[in-house]
């Protein structure tokens, strides 16, 4: 209503579910014909597990995203040239992914965080494999870390460290109309398929 724009539709999608991703997927794909760009944006800071088993972040920042991507790909290649963007974070650097314990929370004072970490490293992974298989279809991908964006990522944060959190993101941080502007270039700008 806000943009005046009737081709806006509002589907809903719960990616700490993997049920809804399906019934989101399959639902797109019997409405719309077109599907030339993906960008896997949402993301969690907080903790839990999900319906499914696995650790809110990584579920919610990682795996739905990827099965999103997994059936929507068809779709993709179909519609190309088209492209999936991945809002990852300079914060997969910290990330350690320990295959025995994929998608559960790792131990210890600071495992929200390495939770997140190890979502955001999955992301990267994720946009190279998915790069490399995808050469020579027309399809790219891009990981994009948009910079510190100061967004209610961490809303779930401990009381305790809200007062550290909340005036840093305020100072230092960029709004969301800034830190969207590096997702919409790798979105939109001619001339990067090279460097997917």
């Amino acid at each position: 209503q806000e943009t005046g724009n009737n081709e806006v539709r509002f589907m809903h999608l719960d990616l700490a579910s993997l049920r809804s991703v399906r019934a989101f997927a399959s639902t797109f794909l019997r409405q719309e014909p077109q599907l030339h760009l993906l960008i896997n944006n949402a993301g969690v800071s907080a903790g839990g597990t999900t319906e499914d088993g696995f650790s809110l972040p990584f579920q919610v920042n990682h795996l739905g995203h990827f099965l999103l991507t997994q059936l929507l790909l068809e779709r993709l290649r179909s519609c190309a040239p088209s492209r999936v963007v991945i809002v990852a974070s300079s914060a997969h650097c910290a990330g350690r992914l320990r295959p025995e314990a994929l998608g559960r929370p790792p131990s210890g004072l600071f495992s929200t965080f390495q939770d997140y970490c190890d979502s955001k490293l999955a992301n990267v992974l994720h946009a190279r494999e998915l790069a490399m298989r995808e050469q020579g279809t027309q399809v790219t991908c891009y990981a994009v870390h948009p910079g510190f964006v100061n967004t209610s990522l961490f809303r779930h944060a401990p009381l305790w460290l809200k007062p550290l959190l909340v005036p840093v993101a305020w100072l230092l941080f960029l709004d969301a109309s800034e830190g969207a502007r590096a997702v919409l270039d790798c979105a939109t700008q001619d001339g990067l398929e090279p460097l997917s």
